[in-house]
């Protein structure tokens, strides 16, 4: 590709996206703005934003990556994404937008009516965010440096830089009007040149799929991981702060389930071009998977296919909506952090939001820059164990089970974040030395999950003296009907 090309595409997508948060810092003026837009935003726009943030780099490039790697086995995350948000339609959406709360935090403290509880959520998210922002960046420093030759660095530090200008400047309101804009942008990024792509290899003698032989080393796959990713993906979805905090700026609840179910409509749209993707990569660039290269097969198929001025074009275009993907993605999260980070350390003033968004956004640079990028859907797929292990159970019986205690949910999270994530540094630690054992390390959600709910159903039962006076009043708001 063209370098002249990638840096035309990149300075594109971080203009358009500033340009469009001034327009939000223009109507951005009280802490409803910053925080959850002033509960304003309709269901269309809302489910755009929130398919801008939650298609992050593992979905844009990641997802044909693992396909091209490991074949049918690649299918289950796309799968498992989309079902996630069945899952939030059926159990959270509603509730969770009644309860009132601008952080799922706060929505800890109101339930549980306890200080411990709000501080205990308040680490397990804003660790859950900096490990879900990582990746991003990764990916940024991959793009950059395929499409433009520069540094792997520049491409983080530049999404940083773009994502707190827009940040620091609109809060949420800003952020809703960027990433409801770079969802389409991303959908249009893929859609575009696979259509041209089809089409030439349609026209051509070249076969689209090969007949499937690309496919015909594969099996069934091993079973425990791909039950344990999908119990991952299932329950972590639930528990994502990034995504949870878009319920809050819906009018009501109906609201809120309208915009889940927009928003399934729409990953399951976007989720049909990746997939596609990774299987022209089966066919056509296998190499990238033996050069460690994967997560390239978006951004190079274009090139490998088409070739010459159009083909610089189209992958200038891919190289746009990726960089989209990890700006929303990335500003997401850091409204998201900033929100729980200044209720607890700077009292929720407007001035401390901006604070918090820096350091929101530093220390991931900070880890992403001293670490190597690994498999981005792979990656996303961890963070998503640690959410299900973590702030899932916390939802799920905060909101559907009146026993649960603070000492419950409290002793729920550590057991949850001290297994999963002891599981998960044990095995990127000691590797092949733990034999058999291994894969359940590798891919602890299996275990984990049920381990964290069910220390928290027992010592919640052990501490049920302790429940708050208010769960009863609070449950009742959370589950009675809204008018639509």
């Amino acid at each position: 590709m063209n370098p002249a090309a990638g840096f035309a595409a990149l300075a594109a997508v971080c203009t358009a996206t500033l340009l469009i948060g001034v327009y939000g810092l223009r109507i951005s003026r009280t802490t409803g703005d910053f925080y959850v837009a002033s509960r304003t935003v309709p269901p269309w726009w809302n489910a755009s934003a929130i398919g801008g943030e939650y298609l992050s780099a593992a979905s844009f490039l990641g997802v044909a990556g693992l396909i091209l790697v490991t074949g049918l086995q690649g299918l289950w995350f796309p799968i498992g994404y989309t079902a996630g948000y069945l899952m939030l339609l059926l159990f959270v959406a509603a509730p969770l937008r009644r309860s009132g709360a601008y952080t799922i935090p706060d929505f800890a403290a109101a339930r549980l009516d306890s200080r411990p509880a709000r501080l205990v959520t308040s680490a397990v998210v804003v660790v859950v965010g900096w490990l879900y922002i990582v990746p991003q960046l990764h990916g940024a420093a991959l793009t950059v440096r395929i499409t433009t030759g520069l540094p792997g660095w520049a491409g983080a530090a530049v999404v940083v830089l773009v994502v707190l200008c827009s940040v620091v400047t609109g809060g949420m309101r800003s952020i809703t009007f960027v990433q409801a804009f770079q969802f389409w942008l991303k959908l249009t990024a893929l859609a575009v040149p696979l259509f041209f792509i089809l089409l030439l290899l349609g026209a051509g003698s070249r076969p689209i799929t090969d007949g499937g032989a690309a496919f015909q080393a594969d099996g069934g796959g091993p079973v425990y991981p791909t039950i344990s990713l999908l119990v991952a993906l299932l329950f972590g979805t639930l528990g994502l702060p990034h995504v949870l905090v878009r319920f809050y700026t819906n009018p009501n609840g109906p609201a809120a389930r309208r915009t889940t179910l927009i928003v399934l409509g729409l990953l399951s749209v976007f989720y049909l071009f990746p997939t596609v993707y990774g299987v022209l990569g089966r066919v056509y660039t296998p190499d990238l998977a033996a050069a460690g290269q994967a997560d390239a097969t978006v951004l190079l198929l274009p090139g490998r296919l088409i070739g010459g001025a159009s083909g610089d074009l189209l992958t200038a275009l891919v190289t746009a909506g990726a960089f989209a993907a990890f700006l929303s993605t990335t500003s997401g999260l850091v409204v998201s952090l900033a929100g729980v980070v200044s209720q607890d350390l700077f009292r929720g003033s407007v001035s401390g939001f901006r604070w918090a968004a820096v350091l929101s956004a530093l220390v991931p640079l900070a880890v992403a820059l001293s670490t190597e990028s690994l498999a981005l859907a792979g990656t996303v797929g961890t963070v998503f164990a640690f959410t299900a292990s973590t702030i899932c159970p916390l939802l799920l019986l905060g909101i559907w089970w009146r026993g649960l205690t603070a000492a419950g949910a409290i002793a729920g999270m550590l057991t949850g974040a001290a297994l999963c994530g002891g599981a998960i540094l044990l095995a990127a630690t000691l590797g092949g030395a733990l034999g058999p054992f291994r894969e359940l390390l590798e891919a602890p959600a299996a275990w984990s999950v049920p381990a964290a709910f069910l220390t928290t159903i027992v010592v919640s039962r052990a501490t049920a003296d302790r429940r708050p006076a208010s769960a009863s009043r609070m449950m009742a708001r959370l589950h009675a009907p809204e008018r639509s």
